[in-house]
């Protein structure tokens, strides 16, 4: 439970699709305008990112990975074909943004009108991509982290694309220097939210407190350093005083 926790704010706040890695920036900058459409478009990615990295995952740990195959005989066992990666993992997501274009034009024509060709370019967006090839390249250990990580990864990159929307709404009425109005603005507030999401880089790393052992060896050295301190004081004193008793 722990792991799924750990993983699930890691994936959001410190691992940033936007902030930490600036993938899916295309959509992100294009689809902010608005905050309605950046909700929709957030909730796709979502969903598909939710449904396609546990599929591949599936794919890479039965089909994909040095010795995949091993499950349909020795035979098979040497065979590696971690080469059609990018293909398969592409042709998974293309089916699952089909089936979210389907779905938005079915029961929201107007989200969809909306959204436009970014829509259907979800399926080249190298935020979803990225989430699976990440799930890969760190070798996470079972589907339920896999799916984990899906969710997590699409909420944060809803949570990135949401707070821009809702900031560039609000920076329409206010007085931007010329130069900067448009794209040049959003650009700079992403970098400042950017540094802002990097003070979460110590959340759940542990990395602040010593683990016991190492706490324990540091107390005896200070003691025994404070030990060495207080003899030499000792031995300073007791000679001043002997020179002082010779003096008299």
């Amino acid at each position: 439970m722990l792991e799924h926790l750990e993983l699930f704010f890691k994936s959001i706040f410190i691992d940033n699709m936007v902030f930490a890695t600036f993938l899916g920036m295309c959509s992100y900058l294009a689809v902010s305008k608005k905050v309605s459409t950046a909700v929709g478009l957030g909730a796709a990615v979502i969903f598909v990112l939710a449904v396609t990295v546990p599929m591949n995952w599936l794919l890479d740990k039965y089909l994909l990975k040095d010795g995949a195959l091993a499950w349909m005989g020795p035979e098979y066992a040497d065979y590696d074909l971690s080469f059609l990666s990018f293909i398969l993992f592409i042709a998974t997501i293309a089916t699952m943004v089909q089936l979210v274009e389907i779905v938005v034009e079915k029961f929201s024509p107007s989200l969809y009108n909306s959204l436009g060709i970014f829509l259907p370019l979800i399926a080249v967006n190298c935020a979803i991509l990225g989430g699976s090839l990440f799930m890969q390249t760190r070798d996470i250990p079972n589907i339920g982290l896999a799916f984990n990580y899906g969710i997590s990864s699409g909420i944060g990159w809803f949570l990135a694309i949401l707070a821009i929307a809702a900031i560039r709404e609000k920076i329409r009425y206010s007085n931007v220097p010329a130069p900067l109005r448009g794209l040049g603005i959003t650009f700079i507030i992403t970098g400042l939210m950017g540094i802002g999401f990097q003070s979460f880089g110590g959340m759940l790393t542990g990395d602040n407190e010593p683990p016991e052992e190492a706490q324990t060896t540091t107390v005896k050295a200070e003691k025994e350093k404070e030990k060495e301190i207080k003899k030499e004081i000792e031995d300073k004193e007791k000679a001043v005083s002997y020179n002082e008793a010779i003096n008299k």
